[in-house]
């Protein structure tokens, strides 16, 4: 199987070559792209991401094999764009979880309201993360890329990568609503 830096390079001459990288890593870039902005744009942002990618295929970097950092940051920078769109989408899952109504406790167990609630500050927490701690967070987190495949992606050094998701995740645990899980914790201990 050919290697994501030798379909680019022969793509430059037969641009239609440049399609199979559209099926080894579009499920998993939509995925990234749908968790950060919502399905709505995920598509218009995924379809963006490859054309993008595409057209910019002659400065791709052919000491790296896999494209997939690179298309995350193509992604990443993309979503930035739809920076408004993200934050209402967080602040609408605050709102949201916030809102809805508990259920007959026959039908609602103690965890799905305690995932509800948790659901509902981790979306506060996470939209007070600065744009660059939150990228790195999230790529982390949610698409396991390693720091390097990270710092590749987003056009930063592996040593701000590392420093940045151990703020986010200071951040995090010392957010008031981790705290207030953690006495929870520990008063029905």
């Amino acid at each position: 199987m050919s290697t994501d830096s030798e379909i680019i390079q022969r793509s430059l001459g037969r641009p239609s070559e440049f399609g199979e990288l559209f099926f080894r890593h579009a499920p998993r870039l939509h995925r990234y792209v749908s968790r950060r902005i919502g399905e709505a744009v995920a598509d218009d942002i995924l379809s963006e991401t490859f054309l993008l990618a595409f057209e910019k295929r002659s400065r791709f970097d052919h000491t790296y094999s896999s494209a997939l950092p690179w298309f995350f940051g193509i992604a990443t920078n993309l979503i930035h764009r739809q920076r408004v769109a993200e934050a209402r989408t967080l602040k609408l899952a605050e709102r949201t979880s916030a809102a809805q109504t508990v259920p007959d406790s026959t039908a609602t167990s103690d965890a799905a309201i305690d995932a509800h609630a948790s659901a509902r500050h981790l979306a506060a927490d996470l939209r007070k993360l600065s744009k660059g701690d939150r990228d790195v967070l999230l790529l982390y987190a949610w698409e396991d890329l390693t720091y390097e495949q990270i710092g590749h992606a987003l056009g930063i050094p592996t040593g701000t990568v590392r420093s940045r998701l151990n703020r986010a995740r200071r951040i995090l645990r010392e957010a008031p609503s981790l705290k207030e899980k953690e006495n929870e914790r520990v008063r029905f201990a």
